[in-house]
């Protein structure tokens, strides 16, 4: 299983900062060894557990960029067009049926590789037959329309690193060197639960007062987003002795507890009891909004992260706390999240030493520049307000003021996962 140190966090004391947070994340979690092979197609998404260096050039041989004639860069025409004997055809898959000499050019297609002596392409689309012979136009420079062997990446180059996670491109590489099987980091095993009276799983009965349980279904997608085994354990009850006993069993069989709820300062807010008596908790404060309060600690040796129960603080403390945490369980290069410049069409207060998200929309200014147009309403339960937008503004700690026409950065919700 793998571990966070006990040492990291301190009780109290003013909020942590977002980058604070993540960089002793980064830090302190150990991560996961277990190491499994998959073939390409299951490999999308996986983290790569060792490098992999080109086995091959590639491209592999030298090959025309395009459909036309090849030539001798030592024979092309000067000053005028020339007229060529067409001394064969070569096809993609095949080869020539005979080297080039001087005054002949043999019809080549895209991806067919050079015939000996010849090491330029004229298009076809700029030559012209005349009476079973080519006119090649002067002017094209020695080596054009031509892709040598190894030029996209030379034999022994490393291609893949240890730590990323693997995209579609990255795996059409793999493939491109022939490779079956990936060695990946094993999917980092992670125990949801939710907690509260007030929940109850769709498909339940639900009493007057009571809710049907979003957050675990949210954050349960989340987690496969990011490649997780997930277990789905339910809703815990708001009971101290059952939530501990619950969190102690799961502990030796997962990498990380997640939980949704409970983990404020209310009187009715068990999480941090149970976790307290199950194991050691550190209470984490963010400096941040929505989803200041956030619990960390470790039950067991297995890290344990608790989120707030409103969707929408869920969903930003998810990206800042919980997705940095599986990447570092899995080994993970931490790629920090990159804004994109859009101009705000909307006013906005914050206080300082906070870090604000702002749920936006975008549109086309009149100029066609994009927009950024804030969610109506403000509150951190409203699930309308992550369907109905497309991503989130973010705001420094430094912000105090957000005013119509300013550049702010925007974060998609596709690039947050």
């Amino acid at each position: 299983m793998a571990q966070l140190s006990d040492d990291c966090f301190a009780f109290g004391g003013p909020m942590m900062s977002v980058d604070e947070a993540v960089g002793i994340i980064a830090a302190r979690v150990t991560r996961v060894e277990d190491v499994e092979t998959v073939g390409l197609a299951a490999a999308d998404g996986r983290v790569l557990a060792r490098d992999i260096a080109a086995p091959l050039p590639l491209p592999p041989f030298t090959n025309s960029a395009v459909d036309g004639y090849a030539v001798a860069g030592r024979d092309l025409p000067q000053g005028e067009a020339q007229a060529y004997a067409v001394s064969g055809r070569v096809q993609a898959g095949g080869s020539a049926p005979a080297p080039v000499k001087p005054g002949e050019a043999m019809r080549i297609f895209t991806g067919a590789p050079m015939p000996e002596g010849a090491d330029t392409v004229f298009m076809q689309e700029d030559v012209r037959l005349e009476d079973g012979k080519v006119v090649l136009p002067a002017g094209l420079k020695p080596g054009a329309n031509v892709r040598p062997a190894g030029e996209d990446i030379p034999s022994g180059r490393a291609a893949l690193t240890a730590g990323q996670r693997l995209r579609p491109q990255d795996v059409a590489l793999a493939a491109a060197f022939g490779l079956t099987q990936l060695g990946v980091v094993r999917r980092i095993r992670v125990a949801v639960f939710s907690t509260g009276n007030e929940l109850v799983s769709p498909g339940e009965t639900r009493a007057a007062a009571q809710l049907f349980d979003s957050n675990r279904f949210m954050l349960m997608a989340m987690l496969a987003r990011l490649g997780c085994e997930v277990g789905d354990l339910g809703i815990l009850r708001d009971e101290r002795t059952s939530l501990a006993s619950a969190l102690k069993k799961v502990a030796g069989d997962h990498d990380l507890i997640l939980t949704t709820g409970g983990v404020s300062t209310g009187e009715e807010d068990h999480v941090k009891a149970a976790v307290e008596s199950a194991g050691k908790l550190v209470l984490w404060r963010m400096a941040i909004k929505p989803g200041r309060p956030v619990a960390m600690g470790i039950i067991g040796g297995t890290p344990f992260i608790g989120l707030p129960g409103n969707p929408v603080a869920s969903f930003v403390t998810f990206v800042h706390v919980v997705r940095p945490t599986i990447l570092a369980l899995s080994g993970a290069k931490l790629q920090p999240l990159v804004p994109m410049p859009v101009r705000a069409a909307f006013t906005y207060k914050k206080k300082i030493a906070r870090r604000e998200y702002v749920r936006v929309t975008l549109r086309n200014g009149a100029d066609g520049g994009l927009e950024a147009v804030k969610f109506p309403r403000e509150g951190a339960g409203l699930l309308s307000s992550l369907v109905d937008t497309d991503g989130l503004v973010e705001l420094d700690e430094r912000v105090t003021l957000v005013e119509p026409g300013q550049t702010v950065g925007f974060l998609s919700y596709a690039s947050l996962l």
